[in-house]
């Protein structure tokens, strides 16, 4: 059975990458999600063994989605997604309940190397 992957980011061309990264490896991308409240009602509806999740969004950032998804089910594995220079953002992305961080852009190796990580 393929692991089943929810995609939060604002960028449709992130979420396209993210998923082609994923798609490739093997893994099933069931939803999207443009912002924070968009993900937290995906995550509910869904049930998603792995999400990522960008930090800047609108109307919710990616670390108030975090903190209510894990608040919601404990057991969420969330793989934060950073542009270059918002390490600080990262440790409270971390502290909020995420299990690692890939830093944009992507390399694919790196990505899958956390999802496995996160996954096991």
């Amino acid at each position: 059975m393929s692991r089943r992957v929810l995609i939060c980011d604002d960028a449709i061309f992130m979420r396209t990458m993210v998923g082609d990264i994923l798609q490739q490896a093997g893994f099933e991308i069931v939803g999207e999600a443009e912002s924070g409240v968009q993900a937290i009602e995906k995550y509910q509806a869904l049930k998603p063994d792995l999400v990522t999740m960008d930090i800047v969004m609108p109307d919710m950032g990616g670390i108030d989605a975090v903190r209510e998804i894990t608040r919601l089910d404990p057991g969420a594995r969330v793989l934060m997604c950073s542009a270059m220079g918002q390490q600080a953002l990262v440790v409270e992305a971390l502290q909020a309940g995420a299990k690692d961080f890939v830093v944009k852009p992507f390399q694919p190796s790196r990505v899958l190397e956390a999802v496995e990580r996160i996954l096991s």
